[in-house]
């Protein structure tokens, strides 16, 4: 069954440390994405996100300034990060593991994450509803994000782990008729 990401009721969020004591968190407010679930047979489910770098917020306007500078996403030459599935793994109950390619800052990388699948109801509308949930982390070196300050007492400003964080519910795309 083919799903759409209801983006008003999900997040993509991040967070890394700064100065290496504190935690800053953010999200990108601009997504969408599209979800195939093979219920009888997982290993035949997709997954394809799109994200707009420029929708990044942490709250503070000079430091999403910064992020949308050079030293980090440059949205003007890398507007968008995807994300494309190649398999989808169950592992039981409702954990899925799923691999794919990431595009980040003009770099393709595979990763891997496990995801829960939170539950499965009927919209309002009487629309399939399914909702996920997963956490992974990622080396911001591996994506060409090296931008970074050393610190006099040691370490660094920002640090080159990030986790992210996603909640996505995802409604039945609506059937087209002949």
């Amino acid at each position: 069954m083919a799903y759409d990401i209801n983006t008003s009721h999900s997040l993509i969020e991040f967070s890394v440390k700064h100065m290496m004591f504190t935690t800053v968190k953010g999200r990108f407010t601009q997504f969408h994405g599209d979800i195939e679930i093979d219920e009888t047979t997982p290993a035949n489910s997709k997954v394809d996100v799109t994200i707009e770098t420029a929708s990044i917020s942490t709250g503070d306007a000079n430091r999403d300034a910064h992020l949308r500078s050079a030293d980090f996403f440059e949205p003007e030459k890398y507007p968008t990060i995807t994300f494309t599935s190649a398999k989808v793994e169950p592992l039981g109950g409702e954990q899925y593991r799923v691999t794919g390619d990431l595009t980040l800052h003009g770099v393709t990388r595979p990763i891997s994450f496990d995801i829960t699948r939170e539950g499965v109801t009927k919209t309002m509308k009487g629309e399939a509803l399914q909702a996920f949930s997963a956490t992974l982390t990622l080396s911001r070196k591996d994506f060409g994000l090296e931008w970074n300050v050393a610190l006099e007492s040691g370490g660094w400003l920002v640090s080159d782990q990030v986790k992210i964080s996603l909640e996505v519910q995802a409604v039945e795309k609506a059937s087209v008729a002949a």
